[in-house]
């Protein structure tokens, strides 16, 4: 199938702005939506262009700035597939538009892994070592010969990337409404997508503690490695959970928690215990 022949010319000249626009993904970021607020700036042509009145488009603005973070050059695979589900959420009344953040955070994470392993680990370097070699012989190019080496296949497979999503996205969203498969579709992306936010909280989450006890000089216990024998990054697990309940009670801002965060943080190594 060649890409984007399924899309009219119009929709092509919106993707084409989902591309330039993408470019802005990591323009702003936070901890919240970290570049949540760029992806929904990609997805404004497409929601000025398919809901007609100011409240469906601040429900999709609002929809599209939750949390995204993913490799660049597959973000706008991404934002395809998300445009095309917009897309259907205007024109059939009984769409799921829970759906759309479902997909694109069971998708954000496995590319991510694809994208960072293939674009930084390997092709960066790659990149890298050929440039190196024109700089030790003096060559003035090698700076560039790295970023035109590293850049091209990366604005490539973001270009024809948001055709395939949103070209994708169109043609197999239709049918599986028609099989009646979208629950099921919606169910697995949540699952999945669940799965990946857990196991980011091992990774980003740090806490160890310097706790023991000895008794005549001798150390008898240790704390971090009971913990470890226990339960395995459970007090990553146990702040994660709490931080939670603490937003979604709305007692506590972001910034809130944050602080509040910082100063245990502090306190804590102050008393000695991480």
């Amino acid at each position: 199938m060649k890409i984007g022949q399924n899309i009219s010319k119009d929709e092509k000249k919106l993707v084409k702005q989902l591309f330039w626009r993408s470019m802005t993904m990591y323009a702003s970021v936070n901890f919240v939506s970290m570049g949540g607020g760029g992806f929904a700036y990609s997805m404004m042509p497409f929601i000025n262009k398919f809901y007609d009145n100011d409240k469906d488009k601040a429900e999709a603005l609002n929809r599209n700035a939750q949390y995204f973070s993913t490799t660049i050059p597959f973000s706008s695979f991404i934002m395809g597939i998300a445009a095309s589900m917009e897309k259907e959420n205007s024109q059939r009344d009984d769409f799921d538009a829970e759906s759309i953040n479902a997909i694109k955070t069971s998708l954000m994470g496995p590319l991510a892994g694809i994208g960072d392993s293939l674009f930084w680990g390997v092709w960066r370097v790659v990149a890298a070592g050929l440039a190196i070699n024109f700089a030790r012989s003096g060559n003035v190019l090698a700076p560039i010969v790295f970023l035109v080496l590293f850049n091209v296949p990366n604005f490539l497979l973001r270009y024809y990337g948001g055709f395939l999503g949103y070209s994708l996205g169109s043609k197999y969203i239709e049918k599986i409404y028609a099989n009646g498969l979208i629950e099921i579709l919606t169910k697995a992306a949540s699952v999945l997508g669940l799965i990946m936010v857990g196991a980011m909280t091992i990774d980003l989450i740090n806490f160890e503690t310097t706790l023991t006890w000895s008794m005549n000089g001798e150390e008898i216990l240790n704390v971090q490695e009971v913990l470890d024998d226990i339960f395995p990054g459970l007090i990553p697990m146990i702040i994660t959970l709490v931080s939670f309940k603490l937003l979604n009670s709305k007692k506590v801002s972001v910034i809130g928690l944050i602080l509040i965060l910082m100063a245990v943080g502090v306190v804590l190594s102050l008393l000695g215990i991480v």
